[in-house]
C-alpha cells in the first residue's frame, strides 16, 4: 500500500493518504454520538475518513484526499483533541493544559528523510512548527511501518503535518511496504485438528498451510520470474514468523514452547551471492541486513569474502517460517536494486 500517491505531472493536484495510529477513546471522539462528528469533518474537509474495525485496543484512521482537504481534516481532528483536553481538565486539579498529541503511521523507508543527516530535518521540523516529533525506533508489529508522533498546540501539529507531507512527497517510500494492522484483545489460532481457540500464543509454523487455505486470496502471485506471495498473506507469514523463538539457546534441543509441533525448531538453510552483489544486502552500515533480520526473526550471518572466490555464503538460521521471510526479503531487495537500474532516474544512495 503507497500513503502517497501523486494524481497529476508537477504536483499540483496532489492526493495524499496518510494514516494516524489512535486509541479506542480517540476513535470514539472523532466518531461523535450517532457519528455525527465524523459525518460533518467528511463534508466540511472533503477528506475521505476511514476508521478500521475490529474490537482493537488502537485503531487506524485512514486520512484521504487533496492537499488541502487533507490539512483541513487534521485541523478539525487536532482542533477535537485539544477541545476534549479542556475538557477533561475542568473535572480535574491540573493546572497546565498537556498538549494535543497525534500519531502518524510511515512506511519505515522513509523515515530516515523525515529524521535527515544526523537528525538535520526532523530538528528543523521541530524549530519551525514549535511542535515536537519523534519518529519510533523500532517499527510497528508485523509490519514495516513506524509511528511518528507529534505534540503540541493545535496550529504547531497542522504546519509540522505539512512539513512531513512534502518530505514523504520528495521521498517516496522504497520497495513493498507491510502495513501495521492492529491486534484484536486476542488471537484466533487455527489448529491442526480445525478447532479454533484464541490463544496469544500463536500457531505453530507446522500448520502455516491450513492458516492460509482458509483464505479466500491466493497466497501467491506471479510478478515476472518470481513467485512472491500476496501481500495479505505475507503479512500471516511475518506474524506467524515474529510469534515464533527464531532459535534455541546453545545446548536447548527441545522447543522452547512444549507442545508446539516439532518442525517449529531451528534450522538453518544456506544461500550463495555473488561478491558484487552482497553489497545491496548488507545495506550503507548495515542498516538493509539488520531491516531483514528484524522483520524476519531470523539469524543472519554473512561470511567473510574468501580469497579466490567470487562468492559469499549466507546462513539463515530459524524456524522454517522465519528463513521463508527472510528468503523472501532478500529476493525482494535484489528486485528492488534491479529495478532502480532498470530506471536510472529512481536511483537514491541506499
Amino acid at each position: 500500500m503507497e500513503p502517497i500517491k501523486v494524481q497529476s505531472e508537477g504536483g499540483l493536484n496532489v492526493t495524499l493518504t496518510i494514516r494516524l495510529l489512535m486509541h479506542g477513546k480517540e476513535v470514539g471522539s472523532i466518531i461523535g454520538k450517532k457519528g455525527e462528528t465524523v459525518k460533518k469533518m467528511r463534508e466540511d474537509s472533503g477528506a475521505r475518513i476511514n476508521i478500521s474495525e475490529g474490537n482493537c485496543p488502537e485503531r487506524i484512521v485512514t486520512i484521504t484526499g487533496p492537499t488541502d482537504a487533507i490539512f483541513k481534516a487534521f485541523a478539525m481532528i487536532a482542533y477535537k483533541f485539544e477541545e476534549d483536553i479542556i475538557n477533561s481538565m475542568s473535572n480535574s486539579p491540573a493546572t497546565s493544559k498537556p498538549p494535543v498529541t497525534l500519531r502518524l503511521v510511515v512506511p519505515a523507508s522513509q523515515c530516515g528523510s523525515l529524521i535527515g543527516k544526523g537528525g538535520s530535518k526532523i530538528k528543523e521540523m521541530r524549530e519551525s512548527t514549535g511542535a515536537q516529533v519523534q519518529v519510533a525506533g523500532d517499527m510497528l508489529p508485523n509490519s514495516t511501518e513506524r509511528a511518528v508522533t507529534i505534540s503540541g498546540a493545535p496550529e504547531a501539529i497542522i504546519q509540522c503535518v505539512k512539513q512531513i507531507c512534502v518530505v514523504m512527497l520528495e521521498s517516496p517510500p522504497k520497495g513493498a511496504t507491510i502495513p501495521y494492522r492492529p491486534k484484536p484483545a486476542s488471537t484466533p489460532v487455527i489448529f491442526s485438528g480445525g478447532q479454533v481457540r484464541a490463544d496469544p500464543l500463536g500457531a505453530s509454523t507446522a500448520n502455516l498451510s491450513l492458516l492460509l487455505q482458509h483464505q479466500p486470496l491466493p497466497g501467491y502471485t506471479i510478478q515476472g520470474q518470481y513467485a512472491i506471495p500476496h501481500p495479505d498473506q505475507l503479512s500471516k507469514l511475518h506474524q506467524l514468523a515474529m510469534q515464533q523463538t527464531p532459535f534455541n539457546p546453545l545446548g536447548q534441543t527441545t522447543p522452547a514452547f512444549p507442545g508446539l509441533d516439532a518442525n517449529n525448531q531451528a534450522s538453518t538453510h544456506e544461500l550463495t551471492i555473488p561478491n558484487d552483489l552482497i553489497g545491496c544486502i548488507i545495506g550503507r552500515q548495515g542498516t538493509k541486513i539488520n531491516e531483514i533480520r528484524q522483520m524476519s526473526g531470523a539469524q543472519i550471518k554473512i561470511a567473510n569474502a574468501m580469497e579466490g572466490s567470487s562468492e559469499r555464503q549466507i546462513t539463515i538460521t530459524g524456524t522454517p517460517a522465519n528463513i521463508s521471510l527472510a528468503q523472501y526479503l532478500i529476493n525482494a531487495r535484489f528486485r528492488d536494486v534491479a529495478a532502480m537500474w532498470n530506471d536510472p532516474s529512481s536511483m537514491t544512495t541506499s
